[in-house]
């Protein structure tokens, strides 16, 4: 049975990949894109199964607008797909203040504000899956993505507890956590200007990685995609979808490690209680 998916940032990227994959099985794609013409191509092939609405998610009225076109337009919606974003590379003091604004409007509030504007149309029609993607970022973190970084956990946190909210209606949620993927995630990064202070530093290691091309990149972004619409397909898929061999890793390492030091403060956890009464 064919479903209907909203996707945001489809013109590139795995947005685009899910885009092409959904309509060459056969289903409907309300894609939103910043410039209409970015899906001419898969829109000549697809015709009526793609619609196409302009949104850029920094500007949160139009979010709602756009939200309440897209379900007036496709009917109901089964799976909405939160995936447009960007990446800020630098230290955190390199960054401007407009770098860092534009950044958590768009990864962050832009997010929050789709899945706000996706809820009351998903409980009016029974129900429905938000599919968020995040990245192993959302729970690791390297140096120079620190606004990156917060923007991912900040979502995250937003996530598990509107799931939380929501279930009662039929809606609940998947956070898909991809590692370094062979996308133009890395290309589009956008950079200040570099301090020299950090060229020594843990900072300056991961720019000259990524500058080098040796920043290991193991995710191939058909597969990628492959697995998250397996999930969204899914009855009761996992709330955290990881994707790729370096997110598992990275990802199983930090909670480890995290949770070793949490057991190792209990008796001063345990301290900080009142005492009985």
């Amino acid at each position: 049975m064919s479903k209907t998916w909203l996707i945001t940032g489809a013109s590139s990227g795995l947005g685009r990949e899910m885009t092409a994959q959904l309509l060459a099985r056969g289903d409907r794609v309300v894609a939103t894109v910043r410039r209409e013409d970015t899906l001419a191509d898969l829109a000549q092939q697809h015709g009526a199964n793609l619609m196409v609405l302009t949104l850029d998610v920094t500007d949160f009225a139009r979010a709602r607008s756009a939200m309440d076109d897209a379900f007036a337009k496709a009917g109901r919606i089964d799976v909405i797909v939160s995936n447009a974003a960007y990446g800020l590379f630098g230290a955190a003091e390199e960054l401007t203040d407009e770098q860092i604004e534009h950044q958590i409007a768009t990864n962050l509030t832009g997010s929050i504000h789709i899945i706000r504007a996706a809820l009351p149309h998903l409980r009016r029609q029974g129900g429905g899956r938000i599919v968020q993607v995040s990245s192993e970022g959302g729970q690791i973190a390297y140096p120079n993505f620190s606004l990156y970084h917060a923007t991912k956990w900040g979502i995250e946190g937003f996530i598990e507890s509107v799931a939380q909210e929501v279930a009662p209606f039929g809606i609940d949620f998947i956070i898909a956590e991809p590692g370094p993927t062979g996308t133009n995630f890395g290309p589009n990064l956008v950079r200040p200007a570099s301090m020299a202070v950090y060229e020594d530093t843990p900072a300056g290691d991961v720019r000259r990685a990524v500058d080098s091309g040796s920043f290991e990149i193991k995710g191939d972004a058909v597969r990628t995609v492959e697995a998250m619409i397996a999930a969204a397909d899914s009855e009761a898929p996992a709330l955290r979808l990881t994707l790729g061999s370096i997110a598992y890793e990275s990802i199983s390492k930090a909670l480890a490690e995290r949770l070793a030091s949490l057991q190792a403060q209990r008796d001063v956890a345990f301290s900080a209680d009142r005492d009985a009464q």
